[in-house]
């Protein structure tokens, strides 16, 4: 039974990221492209700084263009009820990039306080004392 406890979190893991360890990524600079796979108006209306956008219909025509082969790469899409990350990520996948999806997808990046932007510039930040710890 461990074993097969195991296997399955380190699948998972493998394959998962969350916002925090995303950010942390970003500010060590590991090497990774975020890719947010929303839509246009959704893209238009915040995104995480230094993501690119690639709607996940788009990727399979778009992502060798976009990102060289072989860049390891994170996706993310609105939130937990949304598999649009899951699209995008098996779109990579099939393309043989080293993928990940952001779970939570770019709500959970705003509530835990994370920089967003949006064509005017940055966007408040808010931190969400549902799902993080909040200090004065």
């Amino acid at each position: 039974m461990t074993s097969d406890a195991l296997t399955y979190f380190e699948n998972k893991l493998a394959h998962e990221t969350d916002a925090s360890d995303v950010y942390a990524a970003q500010h060590a600079g590991d090497e990774f492209v975020l890719v947010d796979v929303r839509s246009d108006e959704a893209w238009r209306q915040g995104r995480i700084r230094g993501a690119i956008h690639l709607p996940h219909q788009r990727i399979a025509t778009a992502a060798t263009d976009l990102i060289a082969a072989g860049t390891p790469v994170v996706v993310y899409c609105w939130s937990p009820g949304c598999n649009g990350g899951a699209k995008g990520a098996a779109a990579f996948a099939r393309l043989g990039y080293d993928v990940k999806e952001m779970i939570g997808g770019y709500e959970y990046w705003v509530r835990g306080g994370q920089p967003t932007v949006n064509d005017d510039g940055e966007l408040p930040r808010v931190f969400d004392p549902q799902v993080m710890v909040v200090r004065a």
